[in-house]
């Protein structure tokens, strides 16, 4: 089986957690400050903070920013079920703006969605892909909202030039599926002094001084070891992410005029770092989405789907009177998307054979 995704840990990696353990410091130590340091540098911040995991980051980044019950924030019907998750955790209420064709929150859709309650937008970098940050800034810039970036997919993307996670308050996860890893961790990223010292207090059971606690807070704290992994695999992350674009370029070039299968639709200005990559499997191919997975997986290919139910359609969200429950576009999307192994692992000869598969399936 080719694998929709593997982890790529090396001898560099095994050798800095057999440092840490080493030195017995095993919790919050300096390797943690290296790796916030580094991560900062690379994003073009002035801080980044890490956290346990990527939804900790998105929970806690709202805290910071006051968000909480009676407060609105607008999102993505189309990602995964924490981003959602952590806007409710806080008490707020999320409300929904429908996709384009990028699987992104469509600005088009943001300003008749605003109210006299919302408090702040979180867009969705999904599968790697930027959202459009110059028109959602300008949006939250007339209505001086907050932008909370959920670049959980999208390490090392960027647009126009600049790395998501540097136009707001930036939140990422180091789970072990995503473009580097330190098996579980995550990262929230800000450029404003009050937000990061607030992070810094959530995290950490409210503590700025050794038990001593000024706010509620949690222990949403990385370990050394997860930090450890976390330098080693953010040096090499340009490499990771050069090969997973050289990767979808050749699913490009093979797929483009396959009848359809529509290949991903990268908007202008935008570095995709193909966390995914995402094709849709629409009537004029001859099977559906789900007839076309089988026959990838029984073929060896694992192809995956990301995501077969929108957040909205959930039940765990259904059970909350959230108001609008009609998105189409990303409910389309959600019957026809399928993800192809993209990541580095990927050999010439895997992707030459899964370009294969795909054009004798649709014969």
């Amino acid at each position: 089986m080719i694998p929709i995704s593997k982890p790529l840990l090396g001898e560099e990696e095994q050798a800095a957690v057999r440092r840490v353990l080493k030195s017995g410091t095993l919790a919050q130590g300096p390797k943690v400050a290296e790796f916030e340091c580094v991560f900062a540098d690379f994003i073009g911040v002035k801080y980044a903070i890490a956290t346990a995991n990527g939804t900790t980051a998105l929970h806690t980044a709202l805290l910071a920013h006051g968000i909480g019950p009676g407060d609105e924030v607008i999102t993505t019907p189309f990602t995964f079920i924490a981003s959602v998750n952590a806007i409710l955790y806080t008490g707020a209420r999320p409300v929904f703006v429908d996709i384009d064709e990028s699987f992104n929150i469509n600005p088009e859709l943001i300003e008749v969605a605003i109210t006299e309650c919302t408090r702040a937008i979180m867009p969705v970098h999904l599968y790697g892909q930027p959202a459009d940050m110059e028109a959602i800034g300008r949006i939250a810039s007339k209505y001086d909202l907050i932008i909370i970036e959920d670049a959980c997919q999208a390490h090392g993307a960027e647009f126009n030039g600049r790395k998501v996670g540097s136009f707001g308050t930036g939140c990422f996860s180091f789970y072990a599926t995503k473009n580097m890893t330190t098996g579980e961790g995550g990262m929230i990223t800000t450029n404003d002094d009050e937000v990061a010292e607030k992070v810094r207090l959530i995290i950490n059971h409210g503590m700025k001084v050794r038990y001593c606690h000024d706010v509620l807070g949690y222990n949403y704290r990385m370990t050394e070891v997860a930090a450890a992994i976390g330098i080693e695999q953010l040096t090499k992350l340009p490499a990771f992410n050069a090969r997973r674009i050289e990767t979808a370029g050749f699913y490009n070039e093979r797929l483009a005029n396959i009848p359809g299968l529509v290949i991903p639709k990268v908007y202008p200005r935008r570095t995709h770092v193909y966390h995914q990559y995402t094709i849709r499997i629409t009537p004029a191919f001859g099977r559906n989405r789900d007839e076309v997975a089988e026959a990838l997986h029984q073929k060896g290919i694992g192809a995956g789907i990301y995501y077969p139910i929108p957040v909205h359609r959930q039940k765990s969200i259904q059970a909350r009177d959230l108001g609008d429950s009609s998105f189409p576009v990303a409910e389309q999307m959600a019957y026809e998307v399928l993800s192809l192994p993209v990541h580095p692992s990927v050999t010439d000869e895997q992707r030459e054979y899964i370009a294969r598969v795909l054009e004798s399936l649709s014969q």
